[in-house]
């Protein structure tokens, strides 16, 4: 029973699934499932743009998130997962762009 009144209360939530509130934030996912997959990808392939918009978009939304009423978890959620993808994505690149110049142009002055 108590279920079944958990389950009402979720569907009957001013976030919930019979509102936009819920399936934009839930569709939102493919974003960091993408972004995840891309994990494999060279980081010469990664976009400096996409990446901080990625970033940006998640930490923003994140805190808004927050702030309006009622809280959206699941917006909560998505938005920290695209922050933390695309701060990930972004060192990556950030890594193989400056960082690893350095130590091949190290490694060649020591020949």
């Amino acid at each position: 029973m108590a279920a079944a009144t958990k389950l009402q209360a979720f569907w009957n939530h001013p976030a919930g699934p019979k509102t936009i509130h819920f399936w934009a934030p839930t569709f939102k996912w493919g974003i960091s499932i993408a972004n995840i997959a891309d994990f494999s990808k060279p980081p010469e392939k990664i976009s400096y743009p996409q990446q901080l918009a990625v970033a940006c978009t998640g930490i923003v939304w994140s805190r808004y998130s927050m702030v309006i009423t009622p809280k959206n978890w699941n917006l909560f959620s998505v938005n920290v997962a695209m922050a933390g993808t695309g701060l990930y994505q972004l060192s990556r690149k950030i890594k193989d762009d400056y960082l690893s110049e350095s130590e091949t142009e190290a490694a060649v002055a020591k020949r």
